[in-house]
């Protein structure tokens, strides 16, 4: 495999060092890059998104349920989507310099915000598949506790796990009596590649818009718009 690319910086600032490089590169392919090199004899990295999606979760649960024994099921289920979400890893990816190290077509390599961010969370994801094939579970148990996990006291300091749709419905219907819809305003992409933009409405006026890679993201992000401006967080 060859690429334009230097890894041995990423695999220093993260003090790792990969037996089979092969796999490292693997997790910063963007399909979108094999496009513009269709010869290059390399593979996106969407398989190793897919396993180290399991990976992460696994190693999030199981530490949720070891070090919270009273918390009930369905609050621990909320703390580990606000620690999985593709907000939080696209920070994490951010914060540990992923950002320079993607292999994109010229095109995607121009694109920045909530694009970039879903590239980047997926390509964490990838990583610690990469990781799990390369150096086994203790090592992504590691990695995963040192990034990610670390995150949990500032989103229960932050109560950045309640989830902003149920909390303006609440709010709506306990201020003014009526329960918001929302509504798709537009959608644009491919599509293993969606982007959704959606109004959150009350009566007859939008109150704010949110955006995201799926309906359900861009609902929540338009709720949480939706508290801000109301004031009522």
């Amino acid at each position: 495999m060859s690429t334009m690319k230097d890894f041995s910086p990423l695999e220093l600032s993260l003090n790792v060092s990969f037996k089979d490089k092969n796999f490292l590169v693997q997790a910063f392919i963007h399909r979108s890059y094999l496009n513009e090199n269709p010869n290059s004899g390399l593979q996106h990295n969407e398989r190793l998104e897919f396993l180290g999606d399991a990976v992460l979760e696994l190693v999030v649960t199981e530490n949720l349920y070891q070090n919270y024994p009273d918390k009930p099921e369905g609050e621990l289920t909320t703390w580990r989507a606000a620690l999985v979400n593709a907000k939080i890893l696209s920070e994490i990816a951010r914060s540990l310099k992923f950002n320079d190290f993607l292999l994109l077509s010229r095109g995607e390599g121009q694109e920045e915000g909530k694009a970039r961010d879903y590239i980047l969370a997926n390509t964490m994801e990838s990583f610690i598949g990469a990781l799990y094939l390369d150096q086994g579970l203790k090592v992504c148990e590691k990695f995963i506790t040192e990034h990610i996990l670390s995150r949990l006291p500032a989103i229960l300091a932050d109560k950045l796990f309640e989830d902003a749709k149920s909390r303006f419905q609440e709010l709506a219907q306990e201020k003014v009596g009526i329960t918001p819809t929302y509504q798709v305003i537009e959608e644009w992409g491919p599509d293993h590649e969606k982007n959704f933009k959606v109004g959150v409405v009350i009566g007859s006026e939008v109150i704010a818009q949110g955006r995201g890679t799926s309906k359900q993201e861009a609902e929540q992000d338009a709720a949480s718009q939706a508290l801000k401006k109301k004031g009522w967080n």
